[in-house]
């Protein structure tokens, strides 16, 4: 599932902003006795990216589930679109760290997405009527020309973009990026990166980014996000790499990003 709809319901008395916001408030999820994460307060604007960092086991990929509602979790989302009045309906997009797929499946870009975009099974459907529509989305990620392509024989970066294509159509309110390019090569992840940044500017979504790589975190991210069981802080990216906690769990990784992407 890579775009869905998640119906929550807000207090009608509570208003975010009178701008598109997502506000996750006091989520937490608990397996057995083990505390994942507890009390975690994020607010995203629409057109502003906001990047989750932390150690491994912190519990970033897990608060990205609980979002789209695929873990249960304490607290609520709430959702105010653009006139400022709670919907509760926002739509979700979701592009996952890896597909585990057969690479040498005949499956094609153009099949994935008539799986996707149809309730019927791939071999009933005709590509004839959907074909435009798919066409239209991966010219969104500069990827059009992979519409025939073997999932297979995508590189990580193609099928990176292949992914996020699917994960926009329709256009989400929030976007959830898990580690989108992770073991992508340096053209890939530039372009994946210029992709998303043009896609914040045109359609004004909510982006919350899960990445490793501070140095890409601070020239891209509005808002930082350093988790670690709970919000340890948050603010910009100058604001977090400049936090003595986040130097602390971060060591020596916290100086180039600040060195490349953060003014002192």
């Amino acid at each position: 599932m890579f775009n869905k709809m998640i119906h929550h319901n807000a207090p009608s008395g509570e208003d975010c902003t009178k701008l598109c916001c997502t506000k996750i408030k006091n989520f937490g999820v608990k397996i057995g006795k083990t505390d994942i994460f507890s009390q975690v307060n994020i607010h995203i604007h629409c057109g502003q990216l906001t990047a989750l960092i932390g150690p491994n086991g912190a519990g970033k990929s897990t608060l990205l589930k609980a979002i789209l509602g695929e873990v249960g979790h304490t607290g609520d989302l709430h959702y105010v679109d653009a006139k400022g009045q709670h919907t509760g309906h926002p739509v979700i997009g979701y592009v996952p760290q890896y597909l585990n797929f057969d690479v040498s499946s005949p499956t094609s870009v153009m099949d994935i997405f008539m799986a996707c975009l149809t309730s019927r099974p791939v071999w009933l459907c005709s590509s004839k009527k959907l074909r435009p529509r798919v066409l239209a989305g991966l010219k969104r990620v500069k990827a059009e020309h992979l519409i025939d392509r073997r999932l297979g024989a995508l590189s990580g970066g193609e099928l990176q973009r292949v992914l996020l294509a699917l994960s926009l159509d329709p256009i989400p309110d929030l976007l959830l990026l898990d580690e989108p390019v992770s073991g992508v090569d340096q053209n890939g992840l530039e372009l994946f990166y210029e992709i998303v940044a043009d896609l914040r500017e045109k359609e004004d979504m909510a982006i919350i980014l899960i990445s490793h790589d501070l140095n890409l975190v601070a020239k891209h991210a509005d808002q930082v996000v350093l988790l670690n069981k709970k919000v340890v802080c948050q603010g910009t990216p100058h604001e977090v790499f400049k936090d003595e906690r986040a130097k602390k769990i971060f060591g020596m990784l916290i100086a180039p990003a600040e060195e490349k992407g953060v003014e002192a």
